[in-house]
């Protein structure tokens, strides 16, 4: 039956997009003479992630942070089901129910592999009232999407804070620098080193958390208009409608932007 489960698969826009970022950067450093060894401090990098991370826990409740993390596979993966496989299986279900009644539906509905529209389609069969069925589903939405605005947020801050920890340890490194004034000779190697952490921390900042942050928004958004177009077409099941109309209206949710306006044309004189 369409509409099956089918995994998740890389997405290639974040793949690309992190190899892109790190291709530019890098290669705009050795493009202008210089070596990855200038910039593979791992004292930087252990002062720049280790801060930010203990202060982003410190920040956010442990439940938010560990879903945060969880969240991840949504940056770099993307579910396999398609809108368009939605609409058939629902159209399946919409056109058995005029045939058979909406009973009928009871096997197939607990052989539903989406967790959301199983059980809007089981609470359909069961006789729930429809303005009850839409009180629960939608109120599994809003929660759904409440989760994932905060653990986007988790990035956001993340990322606020890779900066400013990115300063301390340079100010860090410079303090080291301070005490070896008499070694002229290292001084500015040792500048050049400190100011890495402010390198990473700018970096990890605006090349992985907040773009993350944004992924997990956006992948959140399309979640939630799947369910909201599951629950508009079991709705229409519910009220007995005819596949066709609930199809034009399960459509609507597949158009990625509006249709555009015809101009009129003045009257003629």
């Amino acid at each position: 039956m369409a509409g099956k489960a089918g995994g998740k698969k890389p997405d290639v826009a974040s793949l690309a997009g992190v190899a892109l970022s790190l291709g530019g950067v890098l290669g705009g450093l050795l493009l202008e003479g210089g070596r990855l060894s200038d910039i593979a401090q791992y004292t930087a990098a252990l002062i720049v992630l280790g801060g930010t991370i203990g202060a982003t826990m410190l920040n956010c409740p442990l439940a938010t942070f560990s879903g945060a993390l969880k969240r991840l596979a949504d940056v770099f993966f993307q579910k396999a089901l398609s809108s368009q496989a939605v609409i058939e299986q629902i159209i399946e279900f919409a056109t058995q129910a005029r045939k058979n009644g909406i009973v009928s539906l009871e096997q197939d509905a607990a052989a539903i592999p989406d967790a959301f529209l199983r059980k809007a389609l089981t609470l359909a069969v069961d006789g729930t009232d429809l303005q009850e069925l839409r009180k629960m589903m939608e109120l599994e939405i809003e929660l759904q999407e409440h989760h994932a605005d905060a653990e986007a947020k988790v990035f956001e801050q993340a990322g606020g804070y890779a900066p400013t920890v990115g300063i301390i340890g340079a100010v860090m490194g410079l303090i080291q620098v301070m005490k070896n004034l008499a070694n002229i000779d290292e001084v500015g190697h040792g500048i050049a080193v400190a100011f890495v952490a402010t390198v990473y921390g700018v970096g990890v900042a605006n090349l992985f958390f907040l773009p993350a942050a944004g992924k997990i928004k956006a992948r959140a958004r399309q979640e939630i208009q799947m369910k909201e177009m599951m629950l508009e077409g079991v709705s229409g099941i519910v009220e007995g409608l005819n596949p066709k109309l609930i199809r034009s209206k399960l459509e609507a949710y597949t158009q990625t932007e509006p249709p555009k306006k015809e101009k009129k044309e003045p009257p003629k004189s």
